[in-house]
């Protein structure tokens, strides 16, 4: 894109059609899944996803200049809402109050058959 004042920070997976983290003005833009440390993917339980998924946006804000608590906005999308609970325990771990304003999604499936959870934040520059 042609767009000066738009940033993409490229995800770290070489092959991936998605950019880590968008920026404009102050306005951050991030999708994460459940991607651990070494750039492969979990497909554990949603425990462990959620996990996995948190702690990768943490890490693309962070490697933005931001950070969690600036997060204003999630979509979470969940291939099984009733494990809408067991996903805000682990919410619960990086976020506090004020909470950013959010929605959980129920979807039929995901790209990765057995991912479970995937969310799309939006948080202020640092």
């Amino acid at each position: 894109m042609a767009n000066q004042d738009i940033t993409f920070l490229a995800d770290p997976d070489a092959e991936s059609i998605s950019s880590d983290v968008a920026g404009f003005g102050g306005l951050l833009v991030s999708t994460q899944i459940p991607t651990r440390a070494d750039g492969s993917l979990e497909l554990g339980d949603i425990t462990v996803q959620s996990e996995c998924t948190l702690q990768a946006l943490k890490v693309a804000l962070e490697r933005a200049g931001s950070s969690m608590d600036r997060v204003l906005h999630l979509t979470i999308y969940l291939t099984d809402i009733a494990e809408r609970p067991a996903f805000n325990e682990v919410y619960k771990r990086f976020f506090a109050k004020p909470w950013p304003v959010r929605a959980a999604v129920g979807v039929a499936s995901l790209a990765v058959e057995g991912m479970r959870v995937e969310v799309t934040a939006m948080a202020a520059r640092g």
